[in-house]
């Protein structure tokens, strides 16, 4: 008899970090406290799937999806996962993730979104029946760029994030340092930044920052350190230490949601859901 998929282990930790937090926070919050409360591991965390995303984070994804389709979590925010009154008020302990999991898999076929059969669908086979990812398909696509082609990337980001002389100055003992820009607030206020950018496959651990930010003393106000893949949870607690300046982390799921937002290199097309409570009443 089989166990279901990895993903559901994380449906019910997801419930509790989301209830900790006031029974909402944002993609990444929600994440990241589901990875400290299960105590992940970070050889877990530098697994990948086979498009390149950290394997425990799209799992975690993948939980919260199901628990959007069982009425848990509100599916209208769009960056923001938030608990629905079900979410709040339901008895998590008498929740039994596989039986969840297979009702929502029932849900889907009778609606036709995957093929009906006597067991149910494998992860990869689940998710190549429901969607493809913008993250899927544009973060092997930057993993593939060739460094500079990835640094001048970068630079047209940030410029159309509103940067002024942006300039990209990777050199050999530079500390890390890619690249520089201007970011002015308003008129009378601006300051200069420092980017460095990394196509990597796994994570970006604590040490990469500490160094980056000992690169940044006296020659900036601000530090941003863009990757495609991910940061360590010791990396992130670095980069908001207290007493030492922060440094904004921008990982590969963030990198394509400022992708989006812009619409750069990415052309947006309109899906229509057919909503089946709308005909119930004319049959």
């Amino acid at each position: 008899m089989t166990k279901g998929p990895q993903f559901i282990r994380y449906m019910t930790p997801l419930l509790l970090a989301l209830r900790e937090m006031g029974g909402s926070a944002s993609s990444s919050e929600a994440t990241d406290a589901v990875i400290e409360r299960e105590k992940v591991s970070e050889a877990d965390l530098e697994k990948t799937n086979k498009n390149g995303g950290s394997k425990v984070r799209n799992q975690i994804a993948w939980a919260r999806m199901y628990l959007v389709h069982s009425g848990h979590i509100d599916s209208s925010s769009r960056g923001v996962w938030r608990l629905t009154e079900k979410g709040l008020t339901e008895d998590i302990s008498k929740l039994k993730a596989l039986d969840l999991f297979r009702s929502v898999q029932l849900t889907f076929k009778n609606e036709g979104r995957i093929e009906s059969n006597n067991k149910a669908l494998s992860e990869e086979e689940t998710e190549g029946r429901i969607f493809d990812s913008q993250e899927s398909q544009l973060l092997p696509i930057l993993k593939n760029l060739s460094p500079e082609g990835f640094e001048r990337l970068c630079q047209r980001l940030l410029r159309e994030h509103g940067f002024q002389n942006v300039k990209v100055t990777g050199r050999s003992g530079d500390g890390g340092i890619d690249g520089e820009g201007i970011l002015e607030i308003n008129p009378l206020l601006s300051f200069k930044v420092i980017f460095q950018c990394k196509r990597y496959q796994g994570s970006v651990g604590a040490g990469m920052i500490r160094d980056f930010r000992g690169a940044l003393i006296g020659r900036a106000d601000k530090g941003i350190v863009i990757t495609t893949g991910s940061f360590t949870m010791d990396a992130k607690k670095e980069a908001v230490r207290d007493g030492a300046n922060p440094i904004e982390l921008v990982d590969g799921e963030k990198l394509i949601k400022m992708f989006e937002r812009l619409e750069l290199g990415m052309k947006p097309q309109i899906i229509y859901e057919i909503d089946l409570e709308f005909f119930k009443e004319y049959k």
